[in-house]
């Protein structure tokens, strides 16, 4: 504040060579001025930096200006202008040919112009050039005023704005304060109008001279610098000042503003700290358009399911509709469920990224969890400051499940129930019964579902129950849709090749085959060409199959012509994934629910079958690094960015890809596990068509099995049926590819043969 913040002489009057500079007046004020008027006579271009000292400090204040400038120029001076070379000291500064007087401005100069041009930009500074009406003579004043929007004050004098001026003529500045009395404020009050006066063309002793465009030469000419750089430029000058040869008291002044400039930065670095700890979208370019569509489709009801094509930022999605609610209310309150552990550590990165801060691991590798779900309880309920707690709870739906876990979750307080947004994640898992039995239990309203297939197969119920959940029952769609093929067509995913292949039972695989499709026969329905309802008996040969069919002897030779053909013509396998076929649990519906050490039970045979694979890409290079991942796996997050870098260049896995694993490194893909499972192959898909900066397309070889059924037997019309449901996978990754008159060329004889359409 000019009062309180200034030092003032007991005469209120400064003199060159004294313990009061004038170059200490205007640095000091300022340093504490949001306002400033100025009317002089003439100055040089080697003095006008005088008022670099505390320049950016008073644009820190929010400062504003006005400047009445003399013009004095003759054509002679101007010519000097031009043809001087660096570092020469100009006689005069002259607005009018900003362009050639730039090529002689010292650091100290560019400092002054880059806060100008500060002041142009946020149309902070007007700027009038005047001259005499008659010609002859100056508008020699030398006066201002400052204001803090408390105080006001005034100057007038001899003093000139050059060099000599300031540092070496025996000069005088009287300052007049609103404080001192009411002389001081009608002297102050006079000079504001003669300022007026001249600044809006009433003073018919002057004229106006047309100056050259400083907003258009300022944007193009001076760097666009930040508050922080200005401020930091103007210490670096204070300093090197202090350290040249002029008088001591002129140091001792500006060590005065010395102390308010490095205030000025430290409240800056504050702020920007703070800044920087609240939370915000993690990228420069915001969310993508779509993203920010899911969050205007939801914020009405704020309930919803996001069936969202995987690769193209579910999580983001979610975590920006829980940043718009912080950007609204203040706060961020966030119960997130998750299928697996790897994904409980993975969603917390991503938190972090937004700086969300306060996150809780509910699971098996934080022994802390029910402690720290105490204390934000505590902060909830006894909560004595202004201000919201924030906080995310991370979870795996395996504890979700279990009654303890899940009482604690549900009953952190009464009062967040319409604050606290429940996020599923892979939302389809709340459709299993052990999870379905708990939504009635869930109080917090704001819900948000995400999966690429929220639909369960053979599971209308649990389909029911998960859409009435997420408020989309009475909807035909959902909440937000964004399909593979959008997201392919708008280049969030990549464009890829599909190469389906046949593959043939052997003569022991296909007698088992056809005992298990005869007493399948049973159970099949030949009016609608369907097997009605899902009985235990039904389901259990329907995955003897299936078990059939993932493991059949006939992939091993494809799978290796693939790999070694691939290998020939790139002379690396690097980028490569291979799904292996599944032994004891192929894609059957209980697999949804992970346990808490996200495995999948084995025996002997999975075991060995995926060796048997590995061992094939070994064998045909055996230098090329390939890596089972699989669960009980360890260093999952250095295996993937190892395979990222190239340094590991084939996975080979089952199920440990499907969901929460990002690997857009990845550039050919090998599907050797049939599946029905839509929502199986959609997220395997959706891993090998994430875009990377690096990969142009992705390329899919598909193993399909294909029994060969007698047309005549009484078991066609199933295998037609169980046939045509395989083939699904193939119509929908056929489609979107870009040769895909070469899967309908693949399988003609196939499709002929079984009177089946693939488009």
């Amino acid at each position: 504040m000019l009062k309180t913040d200034v030092t003032w002489p007991e005469s209120f009057r400064y003199q060159t060579n004294t313990e009061w500079e004038p170059v200490g007046f205007f640095s000091e004020t300022l340093c504490n001025a949001t306002s400033f008027d100025l009317m002089l006579g003439f100055f040089s271009s080697s003095a006008i930096n005088v008022l670099s000292y505390g320049f950016a400090s008073f644009i820190y204040n929010g400062g504003k200006m006005r400047m009445i400038i003399n013009d004095i120029l003759s054509s002679d001076d101007i010519s000097a202008i031009s043809m001087a070379h660096d570092g020469n000291d100009l006689p005069f500064f002259d607005l009018r040919n900003l362009e050639q007087l730039s090529y002689t401005l010292n650091k100290r100069d560019k400092h002054f112009f880059e806060c100008l041009a500060w002041l142009i930009r946020n149309d902070c500074i007007e700027i009038k050039i005047v001259r005499m009406v008659n010609g002859s003579g100056i508008a020699h004043t030398k006066c201002g005023t400052f204001s803090d929007g408390i105080n006001r004050i005034g100057f007038e004098g001899s003093v000139n704005f050059s060099l000599s001026a300031f540092m070496h003529n025996k000069e005088s500045l009287g300052v007049y304060c609103d404080w001192n009395g009411p002389a001081d404020v009608g002297r102050i009050n006079g000079i504001q109008k003669s300022f007026d006066r001249a600044f809006n063309g009433l003073d018919k002793d002057i004229e106006f001279v047309q100056a050259v465009d400083l907003k258009g030469y300022t944007h193009f000419q001076f760097k666009s610098k930040g508050l922080d750089e200005l401020l930091d430029d103007e210490l670096d000058l204070i300093e090197n000042a202090e350290k040249q040869d002029i008088p001591e008291t002129i140091k001792a002044a500006l060590n005065q503003t010395k102390t308010k400039v490095e205030r000025a930065i430290e409240k800056i670095k504050g702020v920007k700290q703070a800044k920087e700890s609240e939370p915000r979208f993690p990228y420069p370019t915001g969310p993508r358009p779509y993203q920010q569509h899911a969050f205007e489709n939801w914020k009405e009801n704020q309930q919803g399911l996001f069936a969202m094509a995987t690769g193209t930022g579910k999580t983001l999605t979610s975590l920006n509709c829980l940043l718009e609610i912080y950007k609204r209310k203040g706060y961020y309150k966030a119960i997130i469920l998750v299928p697996t552990l790897t994904l409980v550590d993975q969603w917390e990165e991503e938190c972090k990224k937004f700086h969300f801060g306060h996150i809780v691991k509910v699971y098996s590798k934080n022994k802390e969890w029910k402690s720290e779900l105490d204390a934000i309880r505590l902060q909830e309920d006894f909560n004595f400051s202004d201000k919201e707690p924030s906080y995310i709870i991370i979870a795996t739906y395996a504890s979700f499940a279990r009654d303890s876990i899940f009482k604690d979750l549900i009953s952190i307080s009464n009062k967040i129930n319409k604050k606290l947004l429940l996020i599923a994640d892979e939302a389809h898992n709340m459709g299993s019964p052990r999870i379905l039995n708990r939504l009635s239990g869930v109080k917090y309203k704001r819900r948000i579902g995400l999966s690429a297939t929220p639909e369960r197969q053979f599971n209308d119920m649990g389909n029911n129950a998960l859409r009435k959940f997420f408020g989309c029952e009475d909807l035909e769609g959902y909440t937000f849709e964004f399909s593979m093929q959008e997201a392919i067509d708008k280049g969030y995913l990549c464009r890829y090749f599909y190469y389906p292949h046949l593959v043939r039972l052997t003569d022991e695989e296909m007698s088992e085959y056809m005992k298990i499709s005869i007493q399948l026969a049973k159970f099949y329905n030949y009016d609608n060409d369907s097997f009605p309802g899902s009985g235990d008996i039904l389901m259990r040969l329907l995955l003897k199959r299936k078990r059939i069919v993932h493991k059949a002897k006939n992939k091993e030779s494809i799978f290796e012509s693939i790999i070694r053909d691939w290998y020939n013509a790139k002379g690396s396998l690097k980028y490569t994934l291979v799904y292996v076929p599944e032994g004891s649990r192929p894609d059957d519906e209980s697999a949804d629910l992970y346990d808490s050490e996200e495995s999948i039970p084995g025996d002997d045979y999975t075991d060995s079958l995926i060796d048997t694979y590995t061992n094939m890409v070994q064998a045909i290079s055996p230098t090329t690094t390939v890596k089972k991942f699989i669960s009980g796996t360890g260093e999952r997050k250095q295996i993937l960015e190892d395979f990222a870098t190239g340094k590991l260049e084939v996975l080979t896995s089952m199920k440990c890809l499907d969901e929460g694993v990002d690997v857009p490194r990845s550039e050919l893909a090998i599907f050797c596990a049939s599946t029905g499972n839509p929502r199986q192959f959609i997220q395997r898909r959706g891993r090998i068509l994430r875009n990377h900066p690096d990969k142009k397309r992705a390329v899919i070889h598909d193993l399909v099995v294909v029994p060969e059924i007698s047309s005549v037997s009484e078991n066609f019309n199933i295998e037609r049926s169980l046939l045509a449901s395989e083939l699904k996978r193939v119509r929908d990754f056929a489609l979107m590819s870009e040769n895909a008159d070469f899967a309908y060329e693949e399988l003609k004889s196939v499709l002929d043969y079984y009177d089946l359409s693939l488009f």
